[in-house]
Protein backbone atom coordinates (compact mmCIF):
# COMPACT_ATOMS: atom_id res chain seq x y z
CA UNK A 1 0.00 0.00 0.00
CA UNK A 2 1.24 3.25 -0.60
CA UNK A 3 1.77 5.94 1.99
CA UNK A 4 -0.07 9.14 1.58
CA UNK A 5 2.46 11.97 2.37
CA UNK A 6 0.12 14.23 4.49
CA UNK A 7 1.67 17.58 3.33
CA UNK A 8 1.51 16.47 -0.37
CA UNK A 9 -2.03 15.62 0.11
CA UNK A 10 -2.54 18.93 2.26
CA UNK A 11 -0.87 21.15 -0.91
CA UNK A 12 -3.32 19.15 -3.42
CA UNK A 13 -6.70 19.71 -1.17
CA UNK A 14 -5.20 23.27 0.21
CA UNK A 15 -4.34 24.59 -3.56
CA UNK A 16 -7.81 22.93 -5.67
CA UNK A 17 -9.47 24.97 -2.55
CA UNK A 18 -7.85 28.07 -2.92
CA UNK A 19 -7.99 27.95 -7.00
CA UNK A 20 -11.98 27.50 -6.42
CA UNK A 21 -12.34 30.53 -4.34
CA UNK A 22 -9.74 32.45 -6.92
CA UNK A 23 -12.56 31.55 -9.88
CA UNK A 24 -15.68 32.60 -7.51
CA UNK A 25 -13.36 36.04 -7.15
CA UNK A 26 -12.88 36.17 -10.62
CA UNK A 27 -16.94 35.81 -11.43
CA UNK A 28 -17.59 38.67 -8.55
CA UNK A 29 -15.09 40.86 -10.25
CA UNK A 30 -16.56 40.25 -13.63
CA UNK A 31 -20.14 40.10 -12.42
CA UNK A 32 -21.24 36.66 -13.70
CA UNK A 33 -21.35 35.58 -9.76
CA UNK A 34 -25.29 36.15 -9.63
CA UNK A 35 -26.02 34.39 -12.72
CA UNK A 36 -23.88 31.48 -11.58
CA UNK A 37 -25.86 30.65 -8.42
CA UNK A 38 -29.19 31.33 -9.74
CA UNK A 39 -28.03 28.79 -12.52
CA UNK A 40 -26.49 26.16 -9.80
CA UNK A 41 -29.34 26.85 -7.45
CA UNK A 42 -31.81 26.04 -9.97
CA UNK A 43 -29.80 22.65 -10.61
CA UNK A 44 -30.84 21.70 -7.04
CA UNK A 45 -34.17 23.02 -7.03
CA UNK A 46 -33.93 25.93 -4.86
CA UNK A 47 -34.68 30.04 -5.67
CA UNK A 48 -33.10 32.64 -3.29
CA UNK A 49 -32.84 36.44 -4.08
CA UNK A 50 -29.37 37.31 -2.90
CA UNK A 51 -26.87 40.24 -3.07
CA UNK A 52 -23.10 39.99 -4.04
CA UNK A 53 -21.18 42.53 -2.36
CA UNK A 54 -19.20 44.58 -4.62
CA UNK A 55 -15.80 43.37 -5.57
CA UNK A 56 -12.82 44.44 -3.10
CA UNK A 57 -9.06 42.67 -3.73
CA UNK A 58 -8.87 42.90 -0.16
CA UNK A 59 -11.67 40.54 1.00
CA UNK A 60 -10.85 38.54 -2.05
CA UNK A 61 -7.03 37.71 -0.83
CA UNK A 62 -8.08 36.80 2.71
CA UNK A 63 -10.96 34.73 1.26
CA UNK A 64 -8.21 32.58 -0.73
CA UNK A 65 -5.69 32.63 1.74
CA UNK A 66 -8.19 31.47 4.64
CA UNK A 67 -9.46 28.44 2.29
CA UNK A 68 -6.32 27.39 1.23
CA UNK A 69 -5.10 27.26 4.93
CA UNK A 70 -7.76 24.99 5.87
CA UNK A 71 -7.91 23.36 2.83
CA UNK A 72 -4.31 22.20 3.65
CA UNK A 73 -5.11 21.30 7.38
CA UNK A 74 -8.20 18.97 6.62
CA UNK A 75 -6.02 17.39 3.84
CA UNK A 76 -2.86 17.15 6.13
CA UNK A 77 -4.82 15.46 8.51
CA UNK A 78 -6.79 13.44 5.69
CA UNK A 79 -3.18 11.95 5.23
CA UNK A 80 -2.53 11.43 8.57
CA UNK A 81 -5.67 9.27 9.20
CA UNK A 82 -5.10 7.11 5.56
CA UNK A 83 -1.27 7.04 7.00
CA UNK A 84 -2.81 5.49 10.30
CA UNK A 85 -5.37 3.01 8.65
CA UNK A 86 -2.86 1.95 6.79
CA UNK A 87 -0.24 0.74 9.18
CA UNK A 88 -0.19 -2.98 10.28
CA UNK A 89 -2.40 -3.99 7.48
CA UNK A 90 -0.99 -7.20 6.01
CA UNK A 91 1.76 -7.94 7.99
Amino acid sequence: MNHAHSHKVGLAVGGTVAILHVVWSLFVFTGFAPAFLKWIWGLHFVSMNVTIAPFSFATALTLVVVTGIIGYIAGYIAGELWGCAGKGKGK
